[in-house]
């Protein structure tokens, strides 16, 4: 009887939250579109209005992976340059920071002397590193993937040193008494039990890693969701600038998302 109550509890709650968020998404487009001011010859001053950003966007989204040349390509395409970007830096910062913060989880003498250095290298911008990336490696597409490798870098290691230090000593000692070989510590004990750490740092890396290949791409020009934003820019085009930022927050949501999901699969209560 209780589980059934508690059921339509939350189901209304759920309802409730829906109806609020529908409402104040409909209160700011009604105030956007009150303050878009038409000029002389049907044109807008300031900023255009959610039906004109509507409108554009149809027109993107009908045909979004056409490419006609350089400076023209559909919003679809641009994206995909921008995901595998991300996919290719995100994915190595990744395996190197699991690995790193392992070590340094494992070993607090060696996480204190390190400490430091990593202190002074994670407040940095990623795209300081850019002029770097683009002297050394000379491409302006792999020094990209760089900057969203230092993106995605620091909030891992940071979390998974966290996670493996809090570890208890007896899963490590059982380990020790099994006579685990490392690999098999590592997979079996090591990784399962810090996961959830692991999975929080990897969360606030997506979300660092989407931020900065908007901000490289607009810097290397070429490809990418952020050299699209600053070429429709200078083209004048504000419908298609603001349908690309709703694309950029959408996609960051959903990337967010699927790093919850695993999150919350993960957790777990002793």
């Amino acid at each position: 009887m209780m589980n059934g109550i508690d059921r339509l509890s939350k189901t209304k709650e759920r309802q409730k939250v829906i109806i609020f968020s529908f409402l104040f998404l409909l209160v700011f487009i009604l105030f956007w579109q009150l303050n878009t001011k038409p000029s002389v010859g049907g044109k807008t001053e300031g900023l255009p209005g959610p039906l004109s950003v509507a409108e554009r966007a149809w027109e993107m989204v009908s045909n979004p992976f056409y490419d006609r040349g350089p400076n023209d390509k559909g919003i679809g395409v641009q994206l995909m340059y921008s995901l595998g970007r991300l996919a290719i830096g995100y994915s190595a910062a990744s395996i190197v920071a699991i690995f790193l913060g392992v070590v340094l989880g494992l070993y607090p003498t060696l996480y204190r002397a390190v400490n430091p250095y990593i202190q002074i290298l994670k407040p940095i911008s990623p795209l300081a590193w850019m002029p770097l990336f683009l002297y050394t490696i000379k491409h302006s597409g792999w020094a990209a993937v760089m900057v969203i490798f230092m993106s995605s870098l620091w909030p891992t290691v940071a979390n998974t040193a966290f996670g493996v230090n809090s570890i208890k000593r007896d899963y490590l000692n059982v380990s020790s008494l099994l006579q685990l070989s490392w690999f098999r510590r590592f997979f079996k004990v090591i990784l399962p039990a810090a996961a959830p750490a692991i999975v929080a740092g990897l969360r606030i890396s997506i979300g660092s890693a989407w931020i900065a290949i908007v901000a490289a791409e607009m810097l290397i020009g070429g490809t990418g969701i952020g050299y699209f934003v600053w070429n429709e820019w200078n083209n004048l085009q504000l419908t298609s600038v603001i349908f690309a930022i709703l694309t950029v927050g959408t996609v960051g949501v959903l990337l967010d998302a699927g790093l919850g999901r695993l999150a919350k699969k993960l957790s777990y209560t002793e």
